[in-house]
């Protein structure tokens, strides 16, 4: 098996995962994975694809500059420049893009503040934070309909081989040195999203109760 078709499965499988847990709502989302590093060259998503479902069409290779790397008449995803950046900037090897109902409402609360800040919750672990004391903080950028501008606001909070940016009213994106990385870092940021809200659901209860 080629190294393409090696990594053409691995980003299938976790794409399958993905849909399982119903996280690609009418065609959003998209997936990348490096194939290779001199050149870069990447598998991501085809844009407009149903990603419930696996076909010969769900990726295409593109290059350091997001452009189909051989002829073909599919469309990489829109934000794939998104991912270009991760890769140029780090040493990743998979990054993810979806978007959720949780991850959509916490950019909106917390995006004024620019960030989201998460302490004393097991979960970030999953972001290599293992001091007691440790805090995460996942940046919050506005949703530029220009990809173009999009891409050089995002990349200015790329600074670690993997991480994870919000989007406002528009998404997650996370990255990783491996797959299970990236997945592991989605799954948590989406639990700790989960939490986040709950937890303010219980609070205002709370308060009602009192008034």
């Amino acid at each position: 098996m080629s190294r393409l078709e090696e990594k053409w499965n691995e980003l299938a499988d976790i794409k399958d995962e993905l849909a399982e847990r119903d996280w690609f709502m009418g065609t959003s989302g998209n997936l990348a994975i490096k194939v290779s590093s001199g050149p870069l060259q990447f598998l991501v998503t085809a844009s407009g694809k149903d990603k419930r479902k696996r076909t010969d069409e769900d990726f295409l290779l593109v290059d350091e500059f997001g452009r189909p790397a051989g002829c073909t008449h599919l469309k990489p995803s829109a934000e794939t420049l998104l991912h270009t950046e991760i890769y140029k900037r780090t040493r990743a090897e998979c990054s993810l893009h979806v978007h959720t109902i949780d991850n959509n409402v916490i950019s909106e609360i917390y995006g004024d503040q620019e960030a989201v800040t998460f302490k004393g919750q097991e979960l970030i672990k999953a972001f290599n934070k293992w001091e007691e004391d440790a805090v995460l903080r996942i940046p919050i950028i506005p949703n530029y309909a220009h990809i173009p501008t999009l891409a050089k606001c995002f990349s200015s909070h790329i600074h670690e081989d993997s991480g994870a940016i919000l989007i406002r009213n528009h998404g997650i994106t996370v990255w990783g040195k491996t797959s299970f990385e990236a997945k592991k870092i989605l799954e948590a940021s989406e639990f700790l999203f989960r939490y986040q809200l709950r937890l303010l659901e219980h609070r205002v209860s709370q308060l009602s109760k009192v008034v």
